[in-house]
């Protein structure tokens, strides 16, 4: 799970979506996967522990994309009027790694 490049203590996915939802067509960048990329690597995270900032491309790329794929995966995942994301992301993220390791053992 993504930790603060900085202090160390872990990041809710949650938290970090909804720092980027001040970004001007957020609504838009959530859908199309290049965009949501490109502004994930480019925005300016504030971590909720230490209170230092810190740029997207230091969290990992592989979780970044799954949450993408989650939000996109499940409507209403985003309360766009109160800037909210209604998803557990770091749940959602901890069964879908459980899953992939399961399948591994279970098909290797």
């Amino acid at each position: 799970m993504a930790k603060c490049p900085l202090c160390g203590k872990p990041l809710d996915w949650g938290e970090l979506i909804e720092q980027m939802l001040t970004i001007d067509d957020a609504e838009d960048i959530m859908k199309d996967h290049k965009k949501f990329m490109e502004a994930f690597e480019g925005f300016v995270f504030k971590c909720p522990h230490c209170g230092e900032e810190f740029y997207g491309r230091n969290l990992p790329e592989k979780e970044a994309e799954k949450v993408f794929e989650l939000l996109n995966e499940f409507n209403g995942s985003i309360d766009w009027e109160n800037k909210r994301v209604r998803l557990r992301l770091n749940s959602l993220l901890a069964l879908d790694t459980m899953l992939e390791q399961w399948d591994k053992k279970v098909k290797g």
